[in-house]
């Protein structure tokens, strides 16, 4: 909805409740107000989320009641309002609305343009609301000063749990008001702050505020311009805090120093699960910081290495790592120009690791030779349950290798070999394991080549085969009554499954 048109909308609708009530009130004739309830209601149901919440509260009392008995009202918990061209004056409406709402816990704002102003109403409402818990103002310009009226706000909430600030220009003014709410703030446990230019000062007044906050878990800090300096600020209040668990700081410009600096900290860091250090320049001598880390490290459950560069390495330390970690269950190393000896290396990992249950490698060279090397693997590990090898150059052999162990694997859930080339006779021998594997609930093989010919041997599995409930293909290499027949049989065993 276009700002125009929302103020049309917005208006016309006060007027016409307005007119009706004074109709009733001053006339006695019939109106708006007077017809049956069901009516109304029905009426409401024409309405948008925002109409309501924004235009026909507290227009007379018998509304009011009226409302208040209209299940979509009792039921509305959010509103969406992303890109609806809304600014300050808008937004004051929905302050205003949200000043006495007892129902709305979530108000999701982004992309719109609020700016100070709308921050300053946005405040109005934090200060007197009792129940919203997560509102979510990314990429809605309020800026530093903005930040800075949201930051005196959370001084005196004490319901807010969940604050997104993602892509707004903060700056580090703006993040030390933040920061200084942090101090005293004992409700909010997750801070989004994705792209809100932060930089290195702003990183050092939040590192403080965590030394001393006991309750935010979850904080994202990404593409915040941070680099080595910034990362050490971070490893210092990782020191002391004990209550944050994830942590994202993808697209920082850490380097391999910034690494370190966080991986020294992990060794004794004993609140830590996630970690997020996506598309920043590690290499694979931090990658090797991250492993030295790993093998005392007795928390961290989720490793995210996208794009870091780390090469077969950096694979290789890792993989070292995880022969003596206990904890990690999770990790992505999607990116990194990994070829089939960084497989090997991973592979050996998998023969005796027994917490590990997802590994993502996407996008990277290990080709046939090191989709054999991990399919050897699976052959003897059981706690893997999702392996992610999409974009790998891998053919028919390599699918072949993985067909192989699927026999014998008796734990993977989920195999996703997308825009690789495995084309018809790798799908033969996939779909011929299928027969017999009663483990395999998600198959993704988008992308590869396959036309009719592969569909017609997964026709002939899925008549055996009962557990495989999601099949990718790229559909539009195959006739349309084959595609009919593979969807058939495969929302038989999804209804299988859920009886």
């Amino acid at each position: 909805m276009n700002k125009r048109k929302f103020q049309e909308t917005l208006i016309s609708t006060e007027d016409d409740v307005d007119n009706q009530a004074k109709t009733m009130t001053y006339q006695g004739s019939p109106s708006f107000l007077t017809l049956p309830i069901e009516i109304v209601h029905m009426i409401f149901d024409e309405l948008s989320d925002f109409v309501i919440i924004c235009s026909l509260r507290n227009v007379c009392t018998r509304l009011n009641m009226i409302l208040d008995t209209y299940p979509r009202y009792q039921r509305l918990t959010t509103i969406n309002l992303t890109y609806n061209d809304i600014g300050a004056v808008e937004l004051q409406h929905l302050t205003n609305a949200l000043q006495n709402n007892t129902t709305l816990t979530t108000v999701i704002l982004n992309v719109n343009d609020a700016g100070v102003d709308g921050a300053k109403h946005f405040t109005d409402t934090l200060r007197n609301n009792k129940t919203l818990i997560t509102p979510n103002l990314c990429n809605t310009a309020i800026e530093e000063v903005g930040a800075k009226i949201l930051a005196d706000a959370f001084l005196d909430n004490t319901t807010l749990t969940t604050l997104d600030l993602g892509n707004n220009y903060i700056a580090s003014s703006g993040t030390d008001g933040l920061a200084y709410a942090l101090l005293t703030n004992r409700t909010l446990t997750t801070l989004i702050l994705e792209n809100a230019h932060i930089g290195g000062m702003g990183i050092e007044s939040l590192a403080y505020a965590l030394q001393n906050n006991t309750t935010l878990t979850a904080l994202d800090l990404g593409l915040n311009e941070m680099e080595d300096e910034g990362a050490r600020y971070l490893a210092d209040a990782l020191r002391t805090n004990k209550t944050l668990t994830a942590l994202s700081l993808c697209r920082n410009n850490i380097g391999h120093m910034g690494g370190k600096y966080l991986a020294d900290v992990l060794q004794d860091n004993t609140a830590l699960i996630t970690l997020d250090l996506s598309e920043n320049p590690l290499y694979g001598e931090g990658a090797q910081h991250l492993a030295d880390a790993l093998r005392n490290n007795t928390t961290l459950t989720t490793l995210i290495l996208y794009h870091n560069a780390i090469g077969h390495l950096g694979a290789q330390h890792l993989s070292d790592a995880l022969g003596h970690n206990n904890t990690l269950t999770t990790l992505i190393l999607d990116h990194n120009d990994i070829d089939h000896l960084g497989a090997q290396h991973l592979s050996d990992t998998l023969r005796n690791n027994t917490t590990l249950t997802t590994l993502s490698i996407a996008c990277n060279k290990i080709r046939d030779r090191g989709a054999q090397r991990l399919a050897d693997a699976l052959r003897h590990n059981n706690t893997l349950t999702t392996l992610i090898l999409d974009n790998n150059d891998i053919e028919h052999l390599g699918a072949q290798h993985l067909a192989d162990t699927l026999r014998h694997n008796n734990t993977l859930t989920t195999l996703n070999l997308a825009f690789n080339k495995i084309g018809n006779r790798g799908a033969q021998y996939l779909a011929s394991v299928l027969q017999n594997n009663t483990r395999l609930m998600a198959l993704d093989l988008a992308a590869n080549e396959i036309g009719n010919e592969g569909v017609e041997h997964f026709l002939v599995a899925l008549r055996e085969n009962r557990t495989l409930t999601t099949l990718t293909l790229s559909w539009y290499t195959i006739e349309q009554n084959l595609k009919d027949r593979l969807e058939n049989l495969i929302e038989y065993n999804n209804e299988r499954r859920h009886c």
